[in-house]
């Protein structure tokens, strides 16, 4: 991939983010709230893939995919609050020309992986509980592999397009972001090049990326919640409704914020609303994903409560 255009390099170098400008006061606030968040969230997620590693009970399809999403939402947090948190106390915060590629290059990449992780958990609890009998046979372990393997895969195919006709514009009218972080929209809104092409590319991999993942997941809970149904019409209660409902919580909360931010044309982008969706997407989803699973989840606390009492156990002794 090529970004370094000629004409880009003489137009810029380096862009700088402009979301924090009207902030005076109060960035002590900021810089303890997204350092609290981002903490809860590598901890937490930390704590979910050590547990579901650790404990035998828990090598199961579903906290695969688990453990998978953690480790992405690790990631996802990391590609943009540490340099946040760095610019809350610049004058003048800015990114280099191929730094802001790369934000861009991971961070779409990662979303993109979590629309088919998501999917990917989906088809897992509706043969979990739509067909058992055959769960064990049709979720075996190279299927989970090939399942993630495509969404990570997928998730930075993307990415690549996106980055490369993202920087291939040039960037002469501005330099400034309205923005926290790199991201499509704010770049596409401050260029100087037709971002017609851009914007299709956006509207149809987003389709492949974002739409059709998300209706498969919306097909797949229909077919779940009729089989909740039946087996409560039959006097039996489904243990996995707990966790069908903790997935579909961070359906919600990625696909709404990803939809607005991305299935939209760069004309309407608005400073304010935008960098609110941001701070959701970028960080309050991945801080809120591993409380929503452990929270909910009885296997998870069980495993936590183990692990803790094991790790007493070997101390004392």
């Amino acid at each position: 991939m090529n970004f370094s255009s000629s004409e880009n390099q003489t137009s810029v170098m380096e862009f700088i983010f402009l979301g924090f400008r009207n902030i005076k006061e109060g960035r002590s606030v900021l810089t303890i709230l997204f350092l609290t968040m981002y903490v809860i969230c590598f901890l937490g997620n930390s704590l979910i893939i050590t547990v579901s590693v650790l404990n035998q009970s828990l090598h199961t399809p579903m906290y695969f995919f688990l453990r998978n999403l953690s480790f992405l939402d690790i990631s996802y947090i990391s590609v943009t609050v540490p340099k946040m948190l760095a610019d809350l106390w610049i004058p003048c915060p800015g990114i280099s020309f191929m730094g802001c590629a790369a934000q861009l290059y991971f961070l779409v990449a990662l979303v993109g992986t979590e629309g088919f992780l998501l999917a990917s958990m989906a088809l897992d609890r509706y043969f979990a509980i739509s067909r058992p009998l055959v769960y064990g046979r049709l979720m075996n372990e190279w299927t989970c592999l090939l399942l993630a393997a495509t969404s990570w895969t997928c998730g930075f195919l993307n990415a690549s397009l996106h980055t490369a006709l993202t920087f291939q514009l040039s960037f002469c009218r501005s330099h400034g972001i309205n923005h926290f972080f790199c991201d499509i929209p704010p770049l596409l809104s401050i260029s100087c090049s037709d971002t017609t092409r851009n914007e299709i590319a956006l509207f149809i991999l987003g389709v492949f990326v974002g739409l059709i993942p998300f209706f498969f997941i919306l097909i797949s809970y229909a077919f779940i919640l009729h089989a909740i149904v039946s087996n409560w019409e039959k006097g039996q209660q489904h243990r996995g409704f707990s966790t069908c409902a903790s997935h579909l919580t961070v359906v919600i909360l990625f696909y709404g914020s990803a939809a607005f931010t991305y299935f939209r044309p760069t004309s309407s982008y608005s400073l304010e609303k935008d960098q609110l969706v941001g701070i959701l997407y970028n960080i309050l989803t991945p801080t809120l994903n591993p409380i929503i699973y452990s929270l909910r989840n009885k296997e998870v606390k069980m495993a936590v409560k183990k692990l803790i009492s094991e790790k007493i156990f070997v101390h004392r002794i």
